[in-house]
């Protein structure tokens, strides 16, 4: 089965990685039993928000499926070894939920 991730990074390297499988199967095992569920997960649109405030980071925010065993931990070890091929991985692969990137080749992350 496919995790689904919410990445987000600036010019200065990664900021957050969220697994919201794991946040999701709660979620509906909670509701099936008429519980409230006990994971929280990250609201997208604050995420958004630190993203259009702070202009001058260049953030971009991807969802992104990745491989049964993939984890939050090997997504954030791979921004720690190569942030740059990181980021163009999940560029290609991921979903952009949002960018105020302009050109691809003008925003290097460190």
């Amino acid at each position: 089965m496919e995790h689904q991730f919410v990445v987000m990074w600036d010019n200065t390297g990664l900021e957050f990685v969220g697994d919201y499988t794991d946040y999701a199967q709660d979620r509906v095992w909670a509701e099936l039993q008429g519980k409230r569920p006990e994971k929280t997960f990250v609201n997208l649109m604050h995420l958004e928000l630190r993203a259009r405030y702070n202009t001058h980071r260049h953030y971009e925010i991807y969802l992104v499926n990745a491989a049964e065993g993939i984890r939050e931990d090997d997504i954030r070890d791979m921004f720690a070894a190569d942030p740059q091929t990181a980021a163009d991985i999940i560029r290609e692969k991921g979903h952009q939920y949002y960018s105020d990137r302009v050109d691809t080749n003008r925003v290097k992350i460190v």
